[in-house]
């Protein structure tokens, strides 16, 4: 990996700021991803984000941390957190902004355990493919203390595979149509494509259910985005 993601956030920090990410699916023409969407301050995040930061309780760990802006806002609102990241310069930047606790680290690689786990801006997306998913469940559910949540948001893709009709056009064939290959871009470098994943609420809902967790939906977003909490069955 060339951690472009952290190389453009270390240029908006260090106020070198001359160009957006771009980033683009298998299924989508490429996008800009403004750099300062991703340090923006709680009243510019959507309610969605919002709404999991009020719901946040206790020692958090927040995966796929960025350049920290809601490990940050909970550090102020008084949580202790952990923030973890797998682009080393995103950890960098976490860090200049003060976040006090920050490791460059993969998810699966963690074994503290935590009142909150927070993974947002899609948090499935880490999951990669359907198959990995109760993998990623059943780790989480060993990072929570008694009584602890995840929060964690995805959207449902569907609606991309829409014609002009309302009709349809998923190949039934092929892999899960929420399983992406995702592209980024910056300064005219390529990164090396990425496996993402958007999965539906009854998808995720059921692979909860599968890992002995309950999954319930806290809140749908503005874009077929959806929030839920996810917490360990009671018996």
């Amino acid at each position: 990996m060339k951690d472009l993601f952290g190389k453009a956030l270390q240029d908006f920090n260090n106020n070198n700021y001359t160009e957006d990410l771009i980033t683009s699916t298998n299924i989508s023409g490429e996008d800009e991803l403004p750099l300062p969407y991703l340090f923006r301050s709680y009243s510019e995040m959507p309610k969605l984000e919002q709404k999991a930061l009020q719901l946040v309780k206790g020692n958090v760990l927040d995966v796929g941390c960025g350049s920290g802006s809601h490990s940050l806002y909970l550090q102020d609102k008084g949580n202790r957190v952990k923030a973890i990241d797998v682009s080393e310069g995103a950890v960098t930047v976490a860090k200049k902004r003060g976040v006090k606790t920050v490791e460059h680290k993969d998810l699966l690689e963690e074994t503290e355990t935590f009142d909150t786990i927070l993974l947002l801006m899609n948090g499935t997306g880490i999951f990669q493919e359907i198959s990995q998913v109760s993998k990623y469940l059943n780790h989480l559910k060993s990072l929570l203390k008694p009584k602890g949540q995840i929060l964690i948001d995805s959207s449902d893709i569907q609606y991309m595979y829409e014609d002009d009709d309302g009709g349809l056009w998923i190949d039934t064939n092929a892999n899960y149509y929420g399983e992406l290959d995702y592209f980024l871009s910056y300064k005219g470098e390529k990164e090396e494509p990425m496996k993402w994943l958007y999965i539906d609420f009854e998808r995720l809902q059921l692979a909860c259910e599968g890992a002995g967790l309950q999954c319930e939906k806290i809140l749908d977003g503005e874009h077929f985005d959806f929030l839920v909490r996810i917490i360990v069955q009671e018996l």
